[in-house]
């Protein structure tokens, strides 16, 4: 990029940067006793939103990482409509996510790992908005190992 007779250099983040970032909110959650879900969203390549699950900490059943940036998201843009928007998710969205994504029209979603038992697509695959994409498996391993890891040592 040029500007005012200066060369700018415009950083462009990959999936796996910003998944990185999901990560690390997913290990804040671990931090506080939390599951280790964690979830950004980014708009323009930027994000405008950060979160991990909240439940325990608000003892609230909806306090899921995605819940919480989906709110903050559209309190960043002033629009309920995640319209051009991206989120990255540590764990496939439960039903509950799965609605709220569908209602916020959310322009695509890329989770690490997959909800065998509880992920949306145990409930039904369509209920994501049907302009959404979805991408799956990014650092797949490293988001499972910790709930793994996590739940193993509640047991």
């Amino acid at each position: 990029m040029y500007l005012s007779g200066k060369i700018c250099k415009v950083e462009i983040y990959s999936d796996a940067h910003f998944m990185k970032l999901a990560y690390q909110e997913a290990e804040k959650a671990e931090a506080r006793d939390e599951v280790p879900v964690g979830a950004i969203i980014v708009s323009d390549h930027q994000i405008i939103a950060r979160g991990h699950n909240l439940t325990e900490t608000l003892n609230d059943v909806t306090a899921h990482a995605e819940m919480q940036v989906i709110t903050a998201a559209a309190n960043t843009l002033g629009s309920k409509y995640l319209w051009d928007c991206t989120l990255y998710v540590t764990l496939e969205p439960c039903p509950m996510c799965a609605g709220a994504l569908f209602w916020s029209q959310i322009s695509r979603i890329v989770y690490a790992a997959s909800d065998v038992k509880r992920g949306y697509r145990t409930v039904n695959s369509k209920m994501l908005h049907p302009k959404t994409k979805i991408e799956s498996g990014l650092m797949e391993e490293e988001a499972a190992e910790i709930l793994v890891n996590f739940f193993r040592k509640k047991r």
